[in-house]
């Protein structure tokens, strides 16, 4: 029987792969790789590599320190590569309209109780409480994996990261 060897993708080390189709049009397909979408953003640019619905993945690439954020429903941030610290604060008042859809990004810090902060490495997940305030800090850079519903920070490359 052939070995067969698990090789994690990294930022700084990932190949990118395809969907073999056998008898239909490959823009039928949304395929991208986290790692590479991430190495040609921005930091902290949320890029959508998946959607359904109104939900998505947004691939981030974490460097330095983040703005603040906040959600008017739960998200999820999971780290693919790095190791990334995530602030967390109570407002003292709601910050994000219930109607909003989508993460916002907040003016300066947020006044409020600290409730805490997580330090998340490759494979972690961590829960972003609706209404909660966080920030993401990575000494160096890496890649965060955020599921979320589409807003108006959601960057859409569908063209520029599917296979064609």
């Amino acid at each position: 029987m052939a070995t067969v060897k698990t090789r994690f993708g990294s930022l700084e080390h990932y190949e990118k792969g395809g969907v073999e189709v056998i008898n239909d049009d490959p823009h039928n397909y949304a395929f991208s790789n986290i790692f590479e979408v991430a190495s040609k953003a921005e930091p902290w640019e949320k890029v959508a590599v998946a959607k359904n619905i109104k939900y998505v993945l947004e691939a981030i690439r974490a460097e330095g320190t983040s703005p603040w954020y906040a959600a008017a429903h739960d998200e999820s941030a999971i780290v693919m590569d790095g190791e990334i610290e995530i602030r967390l604060v109570k407002p003292d008042t709601p910050i994000v309209a219930e109607s909003h859809e989508g993460t916002t990004m907040l003016e300066g810090s947020p006044k409020g109780r600290t409730m805490g902060r997580i330090i998340a490495r490759h494979g972690h997940m961590a829960l972003l409480p609706k209404g909660a305030a966080y920030q993401f800090h990575a000494v160096r850079p890496g890649v965060i994996l955020l599921q979320t519903v589409k807003g108006d920070l959601t960057i859409e490359r569908w063209k520029d990261i599917c296979q064609k």
